[in-house]
């Protein structure tokens, strides 16, 4: 009695760990107004105690971003900017004028790759920093939290970004693999389910990637889609979630039993 009591409030442990990771999936980012593609997308990700950036965009110029507004002459919101090394914590201080840096650093870049011309910076910082400057992340979090961003193609000068560059949006949270609205809007469908070999996607043309996880929250792996299935043969027993990325960007997440 007393095993089952210990193995039931791990499960419900792991259960509680993963329903309070969030994620807004990878969102691609548009000129406002105009609409055109600026091949720029951002991901956030957020823990009980930690909040990870996943900026994509072109490796030639600085990529920005600003948090909770919905434009760039919103003074006194949180900003940030990657210069090719660093990402800086700053501070709108009206239209037209560089954001200036805050006299305290948060962010931590954990990984700045290229990929021919795409760089993606992968940051993280604490939720509430303390500093009065930077935005608060909350889990739960404030959803929609609305997002302006901006880049610059030809240099890491910190200067004013050309026209058709910026933007404005709204990003959406989702819980790791319990949002049953995002589920529900997103629906993917694999089967059979439980699974011993491989498992099937309803759509699976629609799917650019999927990364696996553990009930705990570890990833597994990513995978690439080629055809309508794959195989989880390799996969311990157990229950998984699936983070699934579609080709317009969005996000949609499944569970699996793992057999």
């Amino acid at each position: 009695m007393k095993l089952k009591t210990t193995l039931l409030l791990i499960g419900l442990f792991a259960f509680l760990q993963v329903k309070s990771q969030y994620s807004t999936g990878t969102v691609p980012l548009f000129s406002t107004p105009g609409g055109a593609d600026l091949a720029y997308s951002v991901k956030i990700d957020l823990t009980p105690s930690l909040v990870t950036l996943t900026l994509i965009g072109p490796s030639s110029g600085w990529l920005g971003m600003a948090f909770n507004t919905t434009n760039m002459d919103d003074i006194g919101k949180d900003v940030v900017i990657f210069d090719g090394t660093n990402l800086s914590d700053r501070t709108f201080n009206g239209q037209g004028i560089v954001p200036p840096l805050d006299a305290t650093q948060n962010w931590t870049v954990t990984s700045n790759t290229v990929a021919g011309s795409v760089r993606t910076v992968i940051a993280t910082r604490a939720l509430n920093t303390g500093d009065a400057n930077d935005y608060v992340f909350t889990v739960p979090p404030t959803s929609p939290l609305n997002i302006t961003y901006g880049r610059r193609l030809s240099n890491f000068t910190i200067a004013y970004h050309g026209s058709n560059s910026c933007g404005t949006t709204a990003l959406n949270f989702g819980t790791l693999g319990t949002n049953e609205t995002v589920l529900e809007s997103k629906k993917m469908n694999l089967y059979p389910n439980p699974a011993k070999e491989t498992v099937s996607f309803k759509n699976a043309d629609k799917i650019k990637s999927i990364d696996i996880y553990e009930s705990a929250g570890r990833k597994v792996r990513s995978v690439k889609v080629e055809g309508e299935n794959i195989s989880v043969r390799d996969l311990k027993s157990g229950t998984y979630y699936f983070e699934i990325t579609l080709k317009d960007g969005t996000v949609s997440y499944e569970k699996l039993i793992k057999e």
